[in-house]
């Protein structure tokens, strides 16, 4: 089984207009993870990220609280296979 692996996510919430994205890419940088962050129209955030599985856990279990002005009230989640994606991105 490989050690590396892929996320989909969707936070739903108080979650733009937080720094949401911002810190999204900061903390997934920190732990060596590749993707991409961004808003969508219907208020969510959605998240790719790829990397270690065990960094990628960090990630959601950040992502459940996020930054201090956000409020988190739902992640749906999807693991997926990665793209090979090469840096952090807000889009």
């Amino acid at each position: 089984m490989s050690d590396t692996g892929a996320i989909h996510l969707f936070v739903r919430g108080r979650v733009q207009g937080v720094f949401f994205r911002a810190s999204t890419q900061k903390t997934a940088e920190g732990l060596g993870l590749t993707g991409w962050v961004r808003n969508c129209s219907d208020g969510s955030v959605e998240i790719h990220a790829e990397g270690d599985k065990k960094k990628l856990e960090e990630l959601i279990a950040w992502c459940r609280q996020g930054p201090p002005m956000a409020s988190v009230t739902d992640i749906d989640q999807d693991w997926i296979e990665p793209e090979g994606l090469h840096s952090f991105d807000v889009r």
